[in-house]
This record gives structure tokens, C-alpha cells and sequence, in this order.
């Protein structure tokens, strides 16, 4: 029996039948043994690899057990060495010669190493012992098997209906357990008939729901199922197989073809809702601020069950029309689901995977040709990333939009890019409901084995265009003149049940009339159908959708509390050999300091808000390119072992009944990494999910999510996200990508008016976006996010030099209780505000270079200029800037001085803002860098001389 330690595993197959299926090369003792060492170092990296997520908690299925050949074996595949030869070949490449697509129109190969003639084997009499070579299970007596029953069964089970790829997989255990699956499993893929009646009827609710949709709806653009139907069968099949094996939890990702058809049958999806969308209306209740989307985007999350124990909860989740983008956040998503589950689950057995699955549904076009696939991908059997295993399905029509596969891709097979994380592939041809059911049951089996990726290519068509406006034959006549001469993937089936006497003509009629007059009814209810809100429930409930933001809130901390965080956030057990640099510069200093209260660092005011969040019982989740540490080397929220390479979290050992964090050192993906935190942030409200970009501007890779998700999720599906974008900003020499987070993108992005004049204007923004220059104000702006009763992303253009700068600092006083984020902090350099002429706002660290020039020349400026920081450019605090302004009541000369260029920055965003405000009569002028393509120059000598005039100006005589 085949076993994987730490949870049951069954499957159909003896243990002879088991072994004889990793003998594949003729070994000798000797190689043999050498190659079981290599075994148990294998071993020793797998445990390696996900050492992390195991000091984070989540436990990791052990590795799979290496069945032993025997003598026998290995001598009988020493004898028979043509016929090994053989059955590799149809194991590598008998995908080649296989029977895929529904239209016929891809030319069939002719594969010369599948030719007999080749290893010497035409004689179809002559008998073999097939043990240790082939693991076909219905060979009546395996030890003499004719070579035309041996060839028969290689077309059957790599050439037919279905085809695999699976040699490619390093590790021997999983290549040799696939054949034996494939193999083994073929006399056992017959389907009951109470199954075939299942995919019947689902295929013709199908069928009628598309012909329905047409019919009422014929000019929407509804991106139908047909053609690819049995998406439908696919979907089901692994739900059932979810609910049999005890999975609990199930997240779904897929693109709008045939989002409605699974919406409404698998999904629960209320058709009258639907139809009440599709005749212009909302999708939510009239009372909530929601701009809602179109039909392909929505989702549901019902719960399921197929007859077994537990219900199987489905989260589908929103997507936008960016192909493929919604993958990396089906990840996230999952993986924080993972975490709850684990907080609720005392099994000492249940690891990654056991009680959740993901799933993702792609079209061939972009699976191949969407960047965001190749980087999630690559997150997959990453500790912190991975969730213990992705089913993908790419629905496969073969065509893009109008682009045939010749000028899609460069590889054969749509889904050769998923070898990039060396996921075995099964290839399936549409039109066959029964082996499309098979296809997922192989892959829900070895997904469950061994916690991998891997992916059913679904090959099918495309009934009509892009969509069902649009004229495919254009461009593709030949194609189409094929598909418009064929009969329905739900037709042939039909057939096919009736000749097989599972169903008559009267049923399959009744079947398909009855699910027509349910969507009747349902479109006559419609018009009465009233929205019900479907946010906010579960772990969100007790949050509200705020109708303005919050201005100011006590997110302070007991001193006490303080020091006593602080302190515990670099403490490190004595046998641990922390570097005596860090020791020196970082965990010395930073308890001095906590004692004396004052000259606090960044580094040390965010170790603080993290650790009283933890205490209070918050989860949090740091992610980004070597966060652990910091890009600056600043953070060191993670010590490593200077002998043993162990990792160390100080804030995981604050108190006993406090949360995790989890540091999260990513790969060098910005675009995946990001939605995939962006998925963490929309599972739970208890979770502080930071992503930091190792510079400020690497954000742009992931503009997508940005646009798509992050800015925009709440006002289309009333789903909150509490994400933070730690993003280094500041001006400091280091040339054009280093410098700018390209705030003033995210800013075009924020909803809050320009006319500011009304101080008590209500803001309610889609995002909040700060330029915090002191280590008391991330710290406040870090707490604020978990304690406010809603969520909001936050922008944060954060520091680089500041990070060290002396006059950066702050006390601990500046974070005790009764202490909060402040949106301006007001001028401390005017004593005489009467006196002011010019006051001067300014964002971020260029603040402190004014200041340093103004106090050298204090005597010249004397009390006439007033320089005033804005900490939150969004929400705009103009009640607040409108009372620091009528402190200046003499002032004339408003300036907004910055150092980013004219284009770029706050700048555009501030000035009709604040000109709103100012004194009638007067204008805000600008002191800054001119108008450029790029953030700023990467000549040295004018950049200087660009930053000393900008200060030059802003401190000119008046």
C-alpha cells in the first residue's frame, strides 16, 4: 500500500503493483543503493525547504515513501531492456500520437520512437514478463503477456482520448508513481451509470442555460460554455472528490468563459439574480456605495456536498478583465485560509493541504501568454507562498480572441510552461465527458500525494467568436466552417447515454425542457428580486462600511507595554550565535534607546507597532524582497544562526497567547507577490498583510493589481482590504528607478474631490495615502490600520535616508496611550505666527532639508517663513491645513515646495486642493523639479545643483 506519513492515503493499487512501477532503469545493486542515498538527501533539502513554514506552524506533508525494487525486478528489466525502451518511449512521448482535438484540424504526428521495428519487437506473439516494467493491472497473467497485448495497452492508455506528461518530474518517486496511476487505474476508469446520468444532465443544463441566455439575452456579451462543456463535468468531478476526501475548503479562480453557466448550476448562483444584473441593474443593495462590474466578473461562495461528512465551502472569487490576474490572489486567499484553519484545527496530523484546495481555470491564449502565470507558478512550492497544491484547468480553445495558436505561443503545448515548476500535465480531449471526469480524478490524486501544482489541459473549441457579438470567421473560416457542421458537446453525449441505455429521448427532453421553464420562472422573478448584501459576514462581521475616515484615534500603547516589546524584539536565546555586527549596531542600541525612551528609529517604532499588535492577538504578514532584513538592512525582523543557519523570530515570542507574524522573503516577483498579498488581505480582517518593494518604484511591475484589485475592489465587489505598501520614496542621488514610488499614480487613483474649501467636507476615500516622516507615525499609522472598524489599503511613501537620520526620530512618549497618527504636523520654526509671510507645505524627507537650511539661516529668515508637512495626502486633512493656515493670518506667499519634478510627486494632486483653501486673492506657487519623462536625472552634478536650488528658492528673501 502506498503511504505518505502524518495522514491516511488509499489508493487502488496492491503493493506488487505499487513497486513494479518505480522500476524503470535497469539498475544494478550498486546504483541502486547509491541512488537510495541520494534518497535520503532529497529528503534532508525537503525538510530544508519548508523549514520555515514549519516554524511558522503549518505543517508540511512528509515526503512520500520510497518503495523498494526487488531482485526480480531489477533482473527482468536487465533481460528485457527493448521492452523497457518501449514502454518509456510511450511514457515520454506517447502524448505525441494521442487523439486531443475535437475538431480535428491539428495535424497528426508520426512519432518514429513508438515504432515497434525500433527496438526489435514486431513479433506480437511473443510473450513477456511485464512485472517491473509495465503496471498495466488487467493483464490476466503479467508474467506472459504477448507483445500485441503489451502494444495495445500503450495505445490504449498514452494514445487515446487522454495523454500525460510526466517524465520531465525530477524526482523519481512521483514519475514512477504517475505511470503506475495512469497504468493501474485503466481497468478501474469505467463510470457507474448514476455518475454518467450526472454528467448527462449536467452537460444538457448546460446546454439549455446558453440556448436560454441567447434567446432572452442575445445581444450581452455572456462568454458562453459552449464548445467547452465539460468544464462543467471537470469542476464537479473534483468538488466531489473535495468532498469525499474531507477538504473542507475550496478556492476558485477563473476568466469569464463559461463564468455564468458554473456560476448558476455548480455554484448556486440565484439565476433571477443574475437576470436582474443583466436587465441594468445592481448587484447589491441601492444602499451601499458599490459601482458594482459586469456579469464575468461576479462570484458566489456557496457550500456543497456530494453526499459525504462535511459540507466543501467554494470561494469563487472577483476577478477583473486582466487575464490571469486573479491567480495569484486565488493563492493568497488560500494560503491565509490555511492559517485560520490551522488556528481552528488541534489535529497534530492535518497538514498543508489536507483541508483546502486550490483552483485555478485558465484559456489557453493566456495561460501561455501572461506573465502573472509564470510568476504564481513560481510561488508555489515557496514556504510562505505555497498552500500545498494548485489544480489548474486550462480551458483550451485553441484560439485567442482572433489569434490561432501558431502566433500564440512558441512551445507545442499550450501548457508547457507550467514545466517551469516541473508540474505533470494531462492533456484531455473535450468531447469526452467520462475521460475529462478521469483527468481530474489523476490529478485531485496526485495533488493529494505529493501537495504539487498540477495541470488538465481541457482541449476544446470555441463555439462562437470572443464573444457571442462577435464573427470568428473573419479570420478563422475553415475553423468555424468545422464547428458550425458539428453537433453540440452536450448532444453527443446524449448519444452516446442513449445507446447505452442510460437515458431515452423522452428523459434527455424532460431533462433539458424542465431546466428551461426553472430559468423561466426565475426571469419572471427578477423583476421583483431584491439585492442582499453578501460582505461583511463571518470573520468580518462587527466591521462596517465607513461613511467617512476616521480622523484621529488613541493608538497608543502603554510605555510599560512599550519598553517590554521592544526589548523582546531582539532578544535572542544565549545559545543562539546572532552576527556580532547586528549584536554591536542594531540589538544593543535599540534596547539602550527603549530605556531611555527617546531617539527612537524607524526600524524600532515599526518592531513596536508590530509587536502590540501581536499582542493584542493580531496576525500580521511582512512580504517583499528581503524584508526579513530590510532592503536597507534597517529592519532585522528575523535573526539567522550564524552556525547553524537556523531562522529566529523575536516577535513570534512576545507572550503566550499572542499572534504570528510571518516574514515573508519572497522571490523577485512584484506582480504575483503583490496579488498574492492582496488575496491574504480580502480573507480576514485579523490579518495585517504589509508588502514592502525593495524600492518604491519596483511597484509599477505590479500596476495590475494595483488598478484592479487594490484601488478599485471595494467600490466594485464591497470587499475591504486593510493591505499596506511599504514603499521606499525619497530623492537622494541614486538616479531614476531608485528614487520615486510613483505616488502621484496612486493618488490619481484616490476619490476624494478637489474643492476643499468646505471644512466640513466628509472624505470617504477608496485609499489612503501618507508620507510619514517620523518613526512615530508609522507606528500609529500600523496600529491604526487593525484598529479601525473597517479596512483600507495604505500607501505609504516611506523612508530610505530617514531611516537613520538623527533628526528622524522620535520618543517613546510619542507613542503612548492618548497619542495618534497626526494627518500635518504644524510648523515649529515660525515663533511669531503673526510674522509669517510664507508658508511653505511640504511631503516626506525633503522636510528635513529645509529645515536644516532654515535654522542655519535663521537669522536672515528671522520668523517670515513657515514650513508646514503634510503627512496624509489622501484623505487631504483640510480641516486641518485651513486652521494651520489661519494661524498665518498675515501670510501672502503659499508655496507647495517639493523635490520630485513638476509631473510627478503630490504636486498635481495638492494644488487645486489646497488652492481651495488658501486666501482668496492669493495663488499656491510651485518650487520643485521641472517637468521630466524620467522621475529625475541620473547625472550627479545636476541633481545636486537641482536640490540646492529647490531649497535655495523655497528659503528665498520674501
Amino acid at each position: 500500500m502506498w503511504k505518505r506519513t502524518g495522514s491516511s492515503y488509499s489508493s487502488l493499487h496492491s503493493s506488487r503493483v505499487a513497486k513494479s512501477a518505480l522500476a524503470i532503469c535497469s539498475f544494478s545493486p550498486a546504483v541502486l543503493a547509491k541512488n537510495i542515498n541520494k534518497l535520503a538527501i532529497s529528503s534532508a533539502v525537503f525538510k530544508r525547504r519548508y523549514h520555515e513554514d514549519i516554524v511558522y506552524g503549518y505543517r508540511v506533508p512528509k515526503k512520500f515513501e520510497y518503495p523498494d525494487y526487488s531482485a526480480e525486478q531489477l533482473q527482468n528489466r536487465q533481460k528485457q531492456a527493448a521492452l523497457v525502451c518501449l514502454v518509456n518511449a510511450y511514457r515520454s512521448i506517447g502524448h505525441r500520437a494521442t487523439d486531443l482535438d475535437p475538431l480535428g484540424i491539428q495535424e497528426k504526428a508520426t512519432i518514429p520512437e513508438l515504432d515497434l521495428t525500433r527496438y526489435g519487437l514486431t513479433d506480437e506473439s511473443k510473450t513477456f514478463n511485464t512485472d517491473g516494467i509495465l503496471s498495466v493491472s488487467n493483464f490476466e497473467q503479467p508474467s506472459s503477456v504477448t507483445m500485441g497485448e503489451i502494444h495495445k495497452a500503450l495505445k490504449d492508455i498514452y494514445c487515446g482520448h487522454v495523454a500525460y506528461e510526466f517524465e520531465h518530474i525530477p524526482d523519481f518517486a512521483e514519475r514512477r508513481w504517475f505511470a503506475d496511476f495512469v497504468e493501474s487505474s485503466s481497468k478501474n476508469s469505467r463510470v457507474d451509470a448514476a455518475k454518467k446520468r450526472r454528467f448527462f444532465e449536467l452537460l444538457a443544463r448546460s446546454e439549455a442555460f446558453d440556448n436560454f441566455m441567447q434567446k432572452k439575452f442575445g445581444q450581452v456579451k455572456r462568454y458562453g460554455l459552449e464548445g467547452a462543456e465539460t468544464t462543467i463535468v471537470a469542476l464537479d468531478e473534483l468538488f466531489s472528490l473535495c468532498n469525499q476526501a474531507g477538504i473542507t475548503e475550496a478556492v476558485l479562480g477563473m476568466p469569464h468563459r463559461g463564468r455564468l453557466n458554473i456560476l448558476v448550476d455548480l455554484l448556486k448562483y440565484p439565476p433571477r439574480a443574475l437576470f436582474h444584473k443583466l436587465q441594468g441593474n445592481t448587484e447589491f443593495p441601492d444602499s451601499l456605495p458599490a459601482s458594482g462590474d459586469v456579469i464575468s466578473h461576479i462570484a458566489n461562495s456557496p457550500k456543497l456536498n456530494y453526499g459525504y461528512k462535511e459540507d466543501l465551502h467554494v470561494t469563487m472569487l472577483h476577478n477583473p478583465s486582466h487575464l490571469e490576474a486573479v491567480n495569484p490572489v486565488v493563492s493568497g486567499y488560500g494560503r491565509a485560509k490555511q492559517m485560520y484553519l490551522y488556528d481552528k484545527n488541534t489535529d497534530p496530523n492535518c497538514a498543508l493541504g489536507d483541508k483546502l484546495i486550490g483552483i485555478q481555470i485558465h484559456g489557453d491564449a493566456a495561460f501561455t501568454g501572461q506573465g502573472v502565470v509564470m510568476e504564481t507558478l513560481g510561488l508555489s512550492n515557496l514556504p510562505h507562498f505555497s498552500s500545498g497544491g494548485t489544480i489548474h484547468i486550462i480551458v483550451n480553445n485553441q484560439i485567442g480572441y482572433t489569434t490561432p495558436a501558431t502566433n500564440a505561443r512558441s512551445t507545442m503545448y499550450t501548457s508547457d510552461i507550467a514545466k517551469l515548476v516541473n508540474a505533470p500535465v494531462i492533456h484531455v480531449n473535450g468531447d469526452y465527458a467520462e475521460e475529462v471526469a478521469r483527468a481530474m480524478r489523476i490529478a485531485f490524486e496526485y495533488r493529494r500525494l505529493f501537495r504539487k501544482d498540477i495541470i488538465v489541459d481541457l482541449i476544446t473549441f470555441r463555439r462562437w467568436g470572443h464573444n457571442e457579438l462577435d464573427e470568428p470567421s473573419f479570420t478563422q473560416p475553415l475553423m468555424y466552417n468545422i464547428i458550425r457542421s458539428r453537433e453540440s458537446v452536450p448532444k453527443l453525449y446524449e448519444h452516446k447515454m442513449e445507446q447505452e441505455g442510460v437515458v431515452s429521448k423522452q428523459d434527455a427532453e424532460k431533462t433539458r425542457t424542465a431546466f428551461t421553464k426553472h430559468l423561466e420562472a426565475e426571469l419572471a422573478a427578477s423583476k421583483d428580486y431584491i439585492p442582499e448584501a453578501d460582505h461583511l459576514k463571518g470573520k468580518w462581521s462587527g466591521l462596517i462600511m465607513p461613511t467617512e475616515a476616521v480622523a484621529t484615534m488613541d493608538t497608543g500603547v502603554d510605555k510599560d507595554v512599550l519598553r517590554d516589546v521592544g526589548e523582546k524584539s531582539v532578544l535572542v536565546d544565549k545559545a543562539f550565535k546572532a552576527h556580532p555586527r547586528l549584536v554591536k549596531h542594531h540589538i544593543q542600541p535599540r534596547l539602550k534607546k527603549l530605556q531611555e525612551g527617546k531617539a527612537i528609529d524607524w526600524a524600532t517604532a515599526e518592531a513596536l507597532a508590530f509587536g502590540t499588535l501581536l499582542k493584542q492577538g493580531y496576525n500580521i504578514r511582512l512580504c517583499g524582497q528581503d524584508v526579513g532584513r530590510g532592503t536597507f538592512s534597517q529592519r532585522h525582523a528575523m535573526f539567522v544562526c550564524q552556525e547553524t543557519e537556523n531562522v529566529y523570530i523575536p516577535l513570534n515570542n512576545i507572550s503566550s497567547k499572542q499572534g504570528k507574524i510571518e516574514v515573508a522573503n519572497s522571490n523577485l516577483s512584484e506582480l504575483a507577490v503583490l496579488g498574492f498579498e492582496y488575496g491574504v488581505s480580502i480573507q480576514s480582517p485579523d490579518v495585517l498583510p504589509v508588502w514592502e518593494a525593495q524600492f518604491g518604484d519596483f511597484n509599477n511591475t505590479a500596476q495590475v493589481i494595483i488598478d484592479t484589485y487594490i484601488s478599485s475592489g471595494e467600490t466594485k465587489w464591497l470587499r475591504q482590504s486593510g493591505l499596506v505598501m511599504l514603499l521606499p520614496h525619497g530623492y537622494d542621488g541614486a538616479g531614476p528607478e531608485h528614487s520615486s514610488s510613483r505616488v502621484e499614480r496612486f493618488l490619481q487613483l484616490c476619490n476624494t474631490p478637489t474643492n476643499m474649501s468646505n471644512k466640513q467636507l466628509i472624505q470617504n476615500p477608496n485609499m489612503h495615502v501618507v508620507f510619514p516622516t517620523t518613526p512615530a507615525q508609522i507606528f500609529h499609522l500600523l496600529r491604526r490600520q487593525m484598529m479601525r472598524n473597517y479596512r483600507k489599503p495604505l500607501v505609504v511613501a516611506g523612508p530610505k535616508t530617514l531611516l537613520r537620520l538623527a533628526a528622524a526620530t522620535s520618543t517613546l512618549d510619542d507613542m503612548v496611550s492618548g497619542t495618534s497618527f497626526k494627518p500635518i504636523i504644524q510648523d515649529t520654526l515660525a515663533l511669531v505666527p503673526g510674522a509669517v509671510k510664507r508658508v511653505v507645505f511640504v511631503a516626506g524627507k525633503l522636510y528635513y532639508d529645509l529645515a536644516k537650511a532654515a535654522e542655519a539661516e535663521k537669522d536672515r529668515i528671522s520668523n517670515e517663513i513657515a514650513i508646514v508637512r503634510v503627512e496624509e495626502i489622501c484623505p487631504f486633512p483640510n480641516k486641518l491645513l485651513m486652521e494651520e493656515i489661519a494661524r498665518f493670518y498675515n501670510a501672502t506667499d503659499f508655496v507647495w515646495c517639493q523635490e520630485e519634478t513638476m509631473n510627478a510627486g503630490v504636486y498635481s494632486f495638492v494644488q487645486p486642493r489646497l488652492q481651495s483653501i488658501i486666501p482668496s486673492g492669493t495663488t499656491l506657487r510651485y518650487i520643485g523639479r521641472a517637468p521630466l519623462a524620467a522621475p529625475v536625472t541620473g547625472i550627479g552634478k545636476v541633481y545636486k545643483a537641482e536640490q540646492a536650488r529647490i531649497i535655495e528658492q523655497a528659503l528665498a528673501d520674501i
